[in-house]
């Protein structure tokens, strides 16, 4: 069974979500639709790409994921189909393709066509053109009906961490800040430890906190399972599962967690001091 994953702007209150799904069960009932998430910030990019990088890597190779963020037609701006690490992405050509895959280059790219005869309108992107590429590449189409190949789309940063090696300082900022205020951070584990290798400590400094250690898992500040409310509130820094560092309080949420306690924001700074 085909999986076709659907991710958006678009909240759930509205009909543009339903909208998508009809139009994909109109088209083929087979499908396998499944929601990756509707509740990404209006038109944040780096929010959705974090997001859809790490949820699409556990899905069947060959599965095809509706990219639906800041995505209302323009005739001006191309839509796009990815065909990248065994899977096909289909979105505008706003960048967000490139931020999920901005080290990973992809087999293919597409600019979808199957909307551009001189009568067709395009009132909603998502079950115009979005979903009926979709559901024609889970039926077993090839990209080349609904598409013609080009050499590249709009290309956007990530924002990289820097190394002062002067001032023997990292400098990081703050990426992404989850369901549980966590606070994930671009510093990449293996970008930290080929810095520091020839130094013997640091202190992690954001705001007027520090933190002089990174755990590998949320419950490894845990030193007693006997006395583990205790732990509940504490402040640490681990490598999250993206391998990023990520700023946590042990067992918050958006209301108490990280982001609240600590203040900070997405784009704010975060410093690694060696010594």
């Amino acid at each position: 069974m085909s999986i076709i994953t659907l991710t958006s702007d678009f909240g759930n209150l509205d009909y543009r979500v339903a909208a998508m799904k009809g139009k994909i069960l109109s088209l083929n009932q087979k499908v396998n639709i499944i929601d990756i998430t509707h509740d990404i910030q209006a038109f944040n990019l780096i929010q959705a790409s974090y997001i859809v990088r790490n949820a699409y890597k556990h899905f069947p190779k060959g599965s095809i994921h509706v990219v639906a963020v800041d995505s209302f037609y323009n005739k001006s701006r191309k839509n796009i189909l990815y065909k990248s690490d065994d899977s096909y992405f289909i979105a505008a050509d706003n960048g967000i393709l490139s931020l999920i895959f901005f080290d990973i280059k992809p087999e293919a790219i597409y600019e979808i066509t199957l909307n551009n005869r001189f009568d067709d309108i395009v009132n909603f992107t998502s079950t115009d053109v979005f979903i009926p590429a979709a559901v024609h590449l889970a039926n077993g189409g090839l990209p080349e009906v609904i598409g013609r190949k080009i050499n590249s789309a709009k290309q956007l940063m990530f924002p990289k961490p820097v190394f002062n090696e002067s001032e023997k300082i990292i400098i990081g900022e703050v990426a992404y800040i989850d369901n549980f205020g966590n606070i994930i951070s671009n510093i990449g584990k293996d970008f930290f430890e080929n810095i520091t290798k020839g130094y013997e400590s640091f202190i992690i400094k954001f705001r007027n906190l520090s933190l002089s250690r990174i755990f590998s898992h949320h419950t490894d500040l845990v030193s007693d399972w006997e006395r583990e409310t205790e732990f509940h509130g504490q402040s640490a820094a681990i490598f999250n599962d993206s391998q990023l560092l990520e700023l946590t309080i042990y067992k918050g949420s958006k209301k108490n967690g990280a982001k609240t306690l600590f203040g900070l924001n997405v784009g704010e700074k975060i410093y690694i001091e060696l010594s």
